[in-house]
């Protein structure tokens, strides 16, 4: 395995149940960073995530509150930084605080600028109508141990 790894879905289901075996993967203390465009398919991607952990509550883009935090084997804290604009804004988001003991979801990731170095990065783009290519990139010990436990879990599914 290397610091990579990439797949292509051709429906939301596909994308949701690929990001449900990152979710049964997942320790406390991982960090997510979502990458791409409006309508790629990043909340899709975490409503797949926090169902591998066994969040039962319904799970949408927190644009408007910025962080919200679903509870299943392990806590979601789900994070959109859309809106936020600066890094004063993200300072004071506390997302240090937030992935103590939970599992932090950040879409539009690229926003932090290299701030969790110890992270598992995924693109998602449109490939076509339903299909989404999704690209994985493990930053740190643990981004690369998180990433070969999901595509070991993704392939044995």
């Amino acid at each position: 395995m290397g610091d990579a790894a990439a797949w292509v879905t051709s429906s939301a289901e596909e994308t949701r149940a690929l990001a449900e075996a990152l979710g049964r993967a997942a320790q406390a203390g991982d960090v997510l960073l979502l990458e791409g465009p409006l309508g790629a398919g990043k909340t899709c991607f975490t409503q797949g995530l926090a169902r591998g952990l066994g969040v039962t509550t319904p799970v949408r883009s927190p644009t408007f509150v910025l962080v919200t935090q679903h509870h299943g084997r392990l806590t979601l804290a789900h994070v959109d930084l859309y809106r936020v604009e600066g890094t004063g804004s993200l300072d004071d988001l506390g997302l240090d605080e937030c992935r103590d003991g939970a599992v932090l979801a950040v879409e539009w990731g690229e926003k932090l600028d290299g701030r969790m170095d110890d992270a598992l990065v995924v693109t998602l783009a449109e490939d076509g109508a339903d299909r989404r290519r999704i690209e994985a990139r493990a930053r740190g010990a643990r981004g690369r141990a998180w990433l070969e436990a999901w595509t070991q879990g993704a392939v044995a599914r």
